[in-house]
């Protein structure tokens, strides 16, 4: 069981991490489409490569920290019932509600992008617009980075709930 713990601890700590990175593009993504404007409006000046950075970043924060908001209960959740129920019945909800809808729904988005990402990696795609952001086969590939961080902390997730069941931890322990 130590192991399945250590388990947990890492992917946990892999999706924090991350989590906890992207955040800071938030700012960029402000102080960005701040310069834009005043690029803009008040030197006419305009900077395409310079447009699309601030959706860049907002884009890689939504992908790249979706497992560190699922690691901290940040998805909204139809709690019809889930909140009376006990923790026993609450723990095989979430470990069903990940095999039937959060796997599946990864492996759609996985299976789908990737004639999408691939082909743009094999003609390594630039910007559609003069002077965009380079290297747009990147951004793309986010879509296989969130399916594989929430992929992750799905399992972690599972794990965590079994170590509940079989009496290993608390519900609501995170166990870090």
């Amino acid at each position: 069981m130590e192991s399945l713990k250590g388990f947990v601890r890492g992917i946990d700590a892999l999706n924090d991490w991350v989590g906890r990175t992207v955040a800071w593009l938030t700012l960029g993504c402000v102080l960005t489409c701040f310069a834009v404007v005043v690029l803009r409006y008040a030197f006419s000046i305009g900077f395409p490569w310079l447009q699309e950075l601030y959706v860049w970043q907002h884009a890689a924060v939504f992908m790249a920290g979706a497992g560190y908001t699922m690691l901290h209960r940040g998805h909204v959740n139809v709690d019809v019932l889930y909140g009376q129920l006990s923790e026993r019945r609450r723990a095989w909800i979430d470990i069903l509600g990940t095999f039937l809808f959060l796997f599946p729904w990864l492996a759609v988005v996985a299976v789908t992008s990737a004639p999408f990402v691939m082909n743009s990696w094999s003609i390594r795609e630039g910007a559609a617009t003069a002077d965009g952001m380079p290297a747009v086969y990147l951004l793309k590939s986010l879509l296989w980075v969130f399916c594989a961080l929430l992929f992750l902390q799905g399992l972690a997730l599972i794990a965590r709930r079994a170590l509940y069941l079989a009496g290993h931890a608390t519900f609501d322990d995170a166990l870090r």
